[in-house]
């Protein structure tokens, strides 16, 4: 017989944990002048420049209308342009500006940072984790 009881339930570590990582990572980012949704748009644009709305919006679960303000806003920061795709007008790409570039050295820390606010332990101890962690999201993301 299944429980209704929190502390039986497998989403709320999940829920948990990720309020945490959150609240870890502001005094981190604040600097920056990002905030964490902001910081996973950059890192993304970071791994490959130029990416459209929807690439970008896949590659973070997330969908296009929760995506557009946050862009705006790193528009707005200097941080990164929109634009049409010239080969499909309905298509807006995301390219990082200089200072976009730029930041990207001054967050290199950040997940050693990270770490160290959680206790220390290195990446390849976190490795299994990591690994468990993934196959999760993929049998939720499975139809």
């Amino acid at each position: 017989m299944s429980s209704l009881r929190l502390s039986d339930q497998l989403c709320f570590p999940f829920y948990a944990i990720a309020r945490g990582l959150q609240q870890r990572y502001r005094p981190l980012l604040e600097p920056l002048g990002l905030t964490y949704p902001q910081y996973l748009v950059m890192l993304v644009l970071w791994e490959a420049d130029a990416r459209s709305v929807g690439a970008i919006a896949e590659r973070l679960h997330l969908d296009s209308a929760t995506l557009t303000p946050l862009l705006k806003r790193l528009e707005a920061a200097g941080l990164v342009d929109r634009a049409r795709d010239p080969a499909d007008n309905r298509v807006v790409l995301l390219t990082l500006t200089d200072a976009g570039r730029a930041l990207r050295v001054r967050a290199e820390d950040v997940p050693s940072r990270l770490l160290a606010s959680l206790g220390g332990g290195a990446d390849a101890d976190l490795l299994p984790l990591k690994t468990m962690l993934d196959a999760v999201l993929r049998a939720v993301e499975a139809p």
